[in-house]
This record gives C-alpha cells, structure tokens and sequence, in this order.
C-alpha cells in the first residue's frame, strides 16, 4: 500500500477534492470514493494529486471529475438516488429463510459446516407442528419476497416435512401475497423419482455440492453403501433435463452447485472448473473454507493459508474467463458478486457481502427444535457450543422482537463496514462488507480485526485480480467480466398468490 508520504506530499490535495481511498494496482493507483466510483492514475498523476499540483481543466481533473472526485461537479441529486437505490434493502426485512428440517445426513463430510447427526437420531427431525409455526413467522417479515431455504443435515431424509412446508407455505401465503421461493440445499443422495417430480412441480431451486472430480469428492464426501460423486452427477443431470422438458433454458434454469474450497482441492484448480462445466453448471462459486461446525476439527486436515487461496482462485478464474473467450458460457459467483457493484453500480444484496450485513436484518435461521437465529452461520456454532446468536423461539417469539433484540442491533452496527477500524480506510469498502459471526467464530469478536480475518483476505485477493483485470482493459476481458453482472430472469421458481 501506498501513501502520500511515498509521493513526497508537502501540501494538501486540492479542497475540491471528494475524500477517497486509494490502493497501488499493476503499477498504478486505483482511487475509489463512497459512491463506488473508481478511476485508475499513474504514479505521476498520485503525486501530482498528493501535492495539490495540477489544475482547473487539466487532463487529470477531467478524469477525476468526470468519475465523482470533484466536489463542485458532483451532481448531488443524482448521487442521492444511487446511494439510496443501493441500500434499498434496509426498507424490507429479512428475505432469507433458513428452515432446517433435521440434523440427520447420509454423508459424511471432512469439513461438515452443518454438525450433522446420524441417521438413527431421529429427535433432530423438525415436527409439522414446528415447521407451520416457523412457516408462520417467516411470512410475517416486512420483506416483500421471501425464500424458504430447505436444508440439513440433509433435508431430504425428512421430507415429508419438506413437503408439507411448501404445501402450507403456499396456502398461508394467499393471505400475504409475498413474492415466494424456495431452495433445497441437497447431496442428491436420497433423491428419487417421486421426490424430483413433487420438487420440479412446486418450482423448488435445487443447489448441491460437488467439490471436484469424483477422486476429490469422494475422498471428502463420504456416502456409505454408495459413491457420492455418482449419485450427484446422476441426479444433476436429471434434474437439468427436467427443465428442458419443461422448455426452459438451460443456461439459466439448472442445478447450482456449490464449492467448498479445501486444503486439498487447492491442487486442482482447473479440474474442478472443468468438472464442473461438464455437469451443466454454469456457475462456480469457489468459497473457501469456513470455520463454522466440524471444520473447526478438522482444520489440521482441511485448513490453509489464504494466500495459497487467493493463488488457486487466480487461476481457476483464469481458466473460466478462458472457456468464455471460446463461447462456452460460464461465471464464477464471487466476481460476479462484486463485479455488479463495481461495473453495475448496484448492489445485489448477497448478505455476506455488504453494509450492514445480513445477520437477521437479511436473513434468519431456524433450527429443527424452533429455535430461531441470526443466521445459519450462528446456528452452526450453537451446534458447538457458543449460543450468543440464538435470539427466539418459533414457540413464543414475535417478529417485532427478532427484529429489535439487542444481538440483532449489535451485529448491524458491528458490520457497518465505514465505521469499523481498517475497513474504514479500505479502498473495497464501497464494495465489501463483514460477517460478525465469522469474525466471533475466528477472532473473538464480533467486530474482527480485518487485518487478522481469512475473509478479509479472500475479499481483497478476488478484488486485487477483478481490477488488475480492469485495469488491463482488455475489451474481450472486460466484456466478459460485464457480463457476469447481468441479472438473470429467473422467474420461473417464483410461487403465483392471489395477489399476484
């Protein structure tokens, strides 16, 4: 990082200056301000900036005016409306709903985020009773959509519950008209004919894992009895063909995968990009590992240095911007998460990544027994012990309360990214955001110390390569890189109601 003393800084910056925040890329220097504009000057033109030396009119602060670092052109107006229109969530509520329906999984996982329960502890199976009064709840929220996210342990060993959410979900929700959805989190192991035609028929978006080629994935995903790699790709396969018999397109409506990124996954990079591609999905998410559940064991197994990340993310992404210069279309979700704020100038509220987060004010969580969290990442650690974010009960619990419990007050504030220490100063913070439960989990605190934070880390790794990509300002690159920050239509998996 560089700073105006390396620049020979003896004066001011021009007053007309807006504030920002600055960060040496590719040997140049990316400037970023609150609004989430950006521009790229030489070293030359930092210092000239540093030192308050160039003028009116020159070409510079045409540049830097024309990106909203000059006072007196910004147009206040307009900058209201796009801030504004950026945190237009903080009208709604929570949209997420997390319902786990059991502890019991099938699989056996190095890194189980979940603390999954074997398959004969039946008492971690959620009642019809719990799940209608949770079912109740959710649709109280002041969000005007809401999504129903199925997950476990493994939610299909308690399906019939799964089936009745939806079936009572659907029926309450003609009394409250939301914009309803919902998603399964699966292994596919249990699936079954019956199961997928009852799932494709109630348009419920289906999302699995598969951590690589079946070596890999087998290694880490254990299904006794069966291979577990098998069965994924079997069922990803008939559940893409049931979409295009339902004449959808297949480049939107599919199977979404997702990719916990271990120790050992870091040596194939391009495999699991190309397992991936070949499996139908069209989208990658290469999260790294979290500290949440049995990985918090197993970490002298699973666990790494985020550099050694931060280098597998580089080149898996190399890989796939590779494939989308020969047509093969595909994205990887990190950066188009971040590429739609900083290309698209807007944000697509994916909770873990923006200010406030999304602890209970995005999303909730509620586990087998009723028990309402902040999040499924503070249900995850009361599994193990730390209770600190459990804030209800589906029992007694009022949403007016969820909303205003003293916990939920304190994750907002302690993940408002401009106030926090470090992120403050943050050339990404116009595009980040903190996840409290991650930085109590790994440091202590739900405030963290960004500088000691894995996720930090990943954070400013994947930013550090989308603008050196930026930077580059290769036109085929950068079109690609647009064009992972389009919103796909999607609504097929959204419920009718009578007020629809």
């Amino acid at each position: 990082m560089i700073s105006f003393t390396d620049v020979g800084a003896a004066t001011k910056a021009p007053s007309d200056i807006m504030p920002f925040r600055f960060r040496a890329i590719g040997g140049e220097v990316l400037l970023t301000n609150d609004f989430g504009d950006w521009v790229f000057v030489s070293q030359d033109e930092f210092g000239q900036l540093a030192r308050g030396v160039f003028a009116e009119g020159s070409a510079l602060h045409t540049r830097l005016a024309a990106k909203n670092f000059v006072r007196s052109k910004v147009d206040v107006e307009k900058t209201v409306a796009r801030v504004a229109r950026k945190k237009r969530f903080l009208n709604y509520g929570p949209n997420l709903h997390i319902v786990v329906v059991t502890l019991r999984c099938n699989e056996t996982c190095v890194y189980c985020h979940a603390s999954r329960a074997d398959m004969d502890a039946v008492h971690t199976d959620m009642t019809p009773e719990i799940a209608e009064k949770s079912v109740d709840l959710i649709l109280q929220s002041t969000s005007p959509s809401v999504t129903i996210e199925f997950q476990g342990g493994e939610p299909l060993v308690n399906f019939p519950v799964v089936k009745h959410i939806i079936e009572y979900a659907l029926a309450r929700n003609r009394a409250y008209g939301k914009q309803l959805e919902f998603t399964m989190v699966t292994n596919l192991a249990l699936m079954d004919d019956a199961k997928l035609a009852f799932l494709v028929e109630n348009k419920v978006q289906i999302c699995t894992s598969i951590d690589g080629p079946e070596a890999l994935h087998t290694k880490q995903r254990v299904l006794i009895g069966g291979n577990s790699h098998r069965e994924a790709a079997k069922w990803i396969e008939r559940v893409n063909k049931a979409y295009i018999d339902l004449g959808l397109d297949p480049t939107l409506y599919h199977v979404e995968a997702l990719l916990t990124t271990t120790r050992e996954a870091l040596k194939y990079p391009k495999e699991i990009v190309d397992t991936y591609y070949n499996l139908g999905c069209r989208a990658i998410f290469l999260r790294p590992i979290d500290p949440f559940g049995f990985a918090g064991k197993t970490a002298r197994v699973v666990e790494y240095d985020r550099a050694a990340y931060r280098d597998f993310y580089r080149t898996a992404v190399e890989h796939i911007l590779d494939k989308n210069r020969k047509g093969e279309q595909v994205l990887e979700r990190y950066a188009s998460i971040f590429l739609t704020k900083i290309l698209g100038d807007d944000e697509p509220n994916f909770l873990d990544i923006r200010s406030p987060g999304g602890s209970a004010i995005g999303q909730l969580a509620y586990s087998y027994d009723g028990k309402i969290f902040t999040s499924d990442e503070g249900r995850m650690m009361a599994e193990t012990g730390e209770s600190m974010f459990h804030i209800g009960d589906v029992q007694t619990s009022k949403y007016r309360d969820l909303m205003k419990h003293p916990t939920v007050r304190a994750l907002v504030m302690a993940s408002i990214r401009e106030v926090q220490p470090d992120c403050v100063n943050c050339t990404y913070a116009p595009y980040c955001g903190i996840q409290p439960e991650h930085n109590h989990r790994s440091l202590g605190s739900i405030f963290g110390r960004a500088r000691e934070s894995t996720i930090c880390s990943v954070h400013k790794g994947i930013q550090d390569f989308l603008f050196e990509k930026l930077r580059d300002d290769d036109p085929t690159t950068v079109e690609i890189l647009r064009r992972w920050t389009t919103v796909r239509e999607r609504s097929h998996f959204i419920q009718a109601s009578a007020a629809s």
